[in-house]
């Protein structure tokens, strides 16, 4: 029933129905952990009657804030940084919400998947504007557009499951947009022109790391759509 709250088992079976099977009760301990902290989050909100989708509208906007801070002398790399943070809270928490609370919806997953791209080109124009070269930028996110419609087309195409966890997903692009703006910063006490490189660095791990995973999502759609026809 929709509106229903579910416990964390019932949660669990399913959260793995909509991401491929992968069950989280038997993820390695850090994804456990914070998969049951976006549950139990999620569960409260649910509670307090706050739906997924002003979950992700608030997750836009923390992400957009993020190029509007990073600009500030001094603070604004560590103040990017917190704000990718809040970001990825939210994106996990609105799904969180959803399944909690059993109100997934098909275009819910839609602007989950265009919250998450419009999230990641804010920070990509943070990059940018901390120095990172414009060019490296685009290739930084559209690999990652890529990756994402890569997936989605083979899903449309019959693939059943995710395909592959590559070293390209979301997560990683996350972790890379906090580490890069937090190093940053630092190098910024440093040297204020030190914080150029160091985020051209952390835009240059973004890239290798989108193509790497690229390829491997690739090898993996080949083999699961060669395998079903």
């Amino acid at each position: 029933m929709v509106g229903t709250q579910l416990n964390w088992d019932q949660y669990a079976t399913a959260w793995a129905r909509l991401h491929g099977g992968f069950d989280p009760r038997t993820a390695a301990p850090v994804v456990r952990a914070w998969l049951r902290f976006a549950y139990h989050l999620g569960y409260v909100l649910g509670r307090l009657r706050i739906g997924p989708t002003a979950v992700t509208v608030f997750g836009v906007l923390l992400c957009f804030c993020v190029p509007l801070l990073v600009g500030r002398v001094g603070d604004g790399p560590f103040l990017g940084s917190l704000f990718v943070l809040l970001a990825a809270v939210a994106d996990s928490v609105d799904g969180a919400v959803a399944v909690a609370t059993n109100r997934t919806t098909r275009l819910g997953y839609v602007y989950d998947s265009v919250a998450d791209r419009l999230g990641e080109v804010a920070w990509l124009i943070a990059f940018w504007l901390l120095g990172a070269p414009g060019a490296l930028v685009a290739a930084a996110g559209g690999l990652s557009w890529l990756h994402e419609y890569v997936r989605a087309r083979a899903v449309s195409a019959g693939m059943r499951e995710i395909g592959a966890v590559t070293v390209g997903e979301r997560p990683t692009r996350v972790c890379v947009a906090l580490v890069g703006l937090l190093v940053a910063g630092l190098t910024g006490l440093i040297d204020a022109d030190l914080t150029a490189g160091t985020i051209t660095m952390a835009t240059t791990v973004w890239v290798l790391l989108a193509g790497f995973g690229l390829g491997q999502l690739l090898s993996a759609v080949r083999r699961a759509l060669v395998d079903a026809g």
